[in-house]
């Protein structure tokens, strides 16, 4: 495969090593527009909005990944490969699973368990769980500590079912994984990581509470994040 790619209209040289990715793609026009300078967009293939700018003077890159694995597996997969990224950033929402956490609570994944096959397809990983880059989240931590914002760090586990049903068998699972929270993208983004020899790591703002029922609104979702937003824009190199 060549660039332009199927799914990236950009050309070479317009997609900056580090890329943060948010599942909205109005997300990532939001981060551009707030927070980066001489922005120059790369992508609008199927909506799914992408941009390059400056920030603080370092470039970094912003694009959306869509829902759910197949999703993020399709864009990560092209970036890493095709465009020579060489780390990407999941920031999105979660669910908490755990009453330690409430709404607006950022978390820094360690690891990520998913019962997902998308590993196996992709190839041939037999692990349920993968752990995310030990040197980008390492970094991330410090980062968060030097902004003075408060981050949770544990497991999180990605699930193929937005309206999955509560089960004696995802309970245990979630108890033996010690999951804290629920989203639906990073486990792709770390099998493609791991076949590729690149780099992957996940910050997610809690939007809603499993537990409690709480919950944010779709705006909310889209433009009041920012804490994980301004910690995830300081690994512009």
């Amino acid at each position: 495969m060549s660039i332009p790619t199927p799914h990236i209209e950009a050309k070479a040289g317009e997609i900056a090593k580090t890329v943060l990715m948010p599942g909205d793609p109005l997300r990532a026009k939001f981060i551009a527009d707030t927070f980066l300078t001489d922005v120059k967009q790369f992508n609008g293939v199927r909506g799914m909005l992408g941009y390059t700018g400056n920030y603080k003077g370092r470039k970094i890159s912003v694009m959306g990944h869509g829902m759910g694995i197949p999703s993020i597996g399709i864009y990560s997969y092209e970036l890493y490969a095709y465009y020579d990224v060489e780390n990407i950033i999941r920031i999105g929402s979660c669910g908490a699973v755990t009453m330690d956490l409430d709404l607006y609570d950022v978390i820094l994944a360690t690891s990520c368990y998913s019962p997902s096959t998308y590993g196996q397809a992709l190839a041939g990983f037999e692990e349920d769980t993968f752990i995310a880059d030990e040197g980008l989240t390492s970094k991330l931590d410090s980062i968060a500590s030097d902004l003075d914002i408060p981050v949770t760090k544990g497991c999180i586990c990605s699930s193929d079912a937005f309206y999955a049903q509560p089960s004696e068998a995802g309970a245990k699972a979630f108890k033996d994984h010690d999951v804290i929270a629920v989203e639906m993208e990073f486990f792709g983004l770390c099998a493609n990581a791991k076949m590729l020899n690149k780099k992957a790591a996940c910050l997610l703002t809690v939007s809603d509470h499993i537990l409690t029922k709480k919950e944010t609104t779709s705006e909310e979702r889209q433009t009041a994040f920012t804490k994980m937003m301004e910690i995830a824009l300081e690994m512009a190199e």
